[in-house]
């Protein structure tokens, strides 16, 4: 029996760009020693403090059905930390718990696009964005960017390909470039999507991750709150992937457009999990900034390091856990780079053009491991780098 025709088209016509991932997956399940630099995910595991909150939680017998947009008082505590970073005035009302930023980013493009509606997203891009758009039965248009413009999108490039948009997706702090967005840029994209009465999708789920300049939050600009989701997450805040634990901040409307698809999809988020979570968000400032430390020191041991050759470029990054390098210079591509040094050097990073056709030429370093281990795996990076130019 063939499957449904909507399955089938969330893929596209090319593949999902993991290739690299997955040949260092079984290249580690042979027993090989792999330097894993491919994958978004701290090497700091969730707080065992967290953890016990949850067990708590569950043995106190918060095991049963939980409300489809979440407990009021873990919404309470995400609205308080969004208004306290963005300074927009935010209540409960605004904010829907899902099942991680991914379900969240699905969710909204589901309630904001009708079948056939064009999307816009900025390329390169997070792998699955794509692909959600073509799930909920919309066209996905990719907005290009450049290295010469840092990869920050140009309000002329997504006003050009704009007309008879619905939605416009943007990522800062960004993932893969790790470039965060200008208030030049930031301000661009408002007046192109006021101009051309889009809904404006913010994922913003690298918002404690700032190493240079400021994040400032779209739905924080003039008319926008009213006309903006903004994705969130306990992954990269607080080390807690694998709880699943996101959110959507959104007018109340759409919250409750959300919600109700929540009821007829997920039902919501295990009540344990929300209550660990509303334990990890009252630890503070001071918790978050030290799951994102280690982020900030290897990003100073990458700029040493880079400093001292002129065969790979550091592309600005002022946020978020990745590094997008410029390899163009050995006359390699991004593909070609990457499997020939995880060949060679056992080393793995995800290719640009995993990300879209504007990333081609670099490459993707997550800064994932131990410092020292990501030393000595950057400074191998290099050599191999300058092995390749001379050749």
């Amino acid at each position: 029996m063939p499957l449904s025709h909507r399955i089938a088209l969330v893929r596209g016509n090319g593949s999902d760009g993991w290739e690299i991932y997955y040949r260092t997956r079984a290249l580690i399940a042979a027993g090989e020693k792999v330097l894993n630099l491919t994958i978004g995910e701290a090497d700091t595991r969730t707080d065992p403090k967290i953890l016990a909150a949850m067990d708590a939680s569950a043995r106190a017998g918060n095991t049963g059905y939980s409300m489809g947009p979440g407990n009021r008082n873990l919404r309470e505590a995400v609205a308080a930390r969004v208004a306290r970073l963005t300074g927009v005035p935010t209540t409960w009302e605004n904010i829907v718990i899902t099942p991680g930023g991914q379900s969240a980013l699905f969710s909204s493009h589901m309630v904001l696009l009708d079948q056939g509606d064009k999307a816009l997203f900025c390329d390169p891009y997070y792998a699955t964005y794509p692909g959600t758009i073509r799930s909920v039965g919309a066209e996905p248009v990719a907005i290009p960017t450049s290295p010469e413009h840092s990869f920050e999108p140009q309000a002329s490039d997504i006003d050009a390909r704009a007309h008879n948009a619905r939605t416009l997706l943007i990522n800062t702090p960004n993932n893969p470039t790790g470039v965060v967005y200008s208030a030049t840029t930031l301000q661009g994209i408002a007046e192109v999507v006021r101009a051309r009465d889009l809904w404006l999708i913010s994922d913003e789920v690298y918002d404690c991750h700032i190493w240079q300049g400021q994040h400032v939050s779209p739905r924080a600009l003039p008319g926008m709150a009213e006309r903006t989701v903004v994705i969130g997450s306990m992954s990269k805040s607080h080390a807690m992937t694998g709880s699943r634990l996101g959110w959507a901040v959104a007018p109340v409307p759409v919250a409750e457009a959300i919600t109700l698809l929540a009821t007829n999809t997920t039902y919501g988020v295990s009540a344990f999990v929300q209550d660990a979570a509303l334990f990890a968000l009252e630890q503070g400032e001071g918790f978050e900034a030290a799951i994102a430390a280690p982020f900030r020191r290897r990003r100073l041991i990458a700029q040493r390091l880079l400093a001292g050759q002129n065969r790979v470029r550091l592309v600005p990054s002022g946020g978020a856990m990745f590094l997008m390098l410029d390899i163009r210079a050995t006359g390699m591509s991004g593909d070609g780079f990457a499997n020939a040094l995880l060949d060679a050097e056992r080393i793995a990073v995800m290719p640009g053009e995993s990300f879209g056709a504007a990333a081609a030429g670099h490459i993707r370093v997550a800064m994932t491991i131990a410092d020292a281990a990501f030393e000595a795996a950057l400074a191998r990076l290099l050599g191999f780098a300058a092995g390749v130019a001379r050749g």
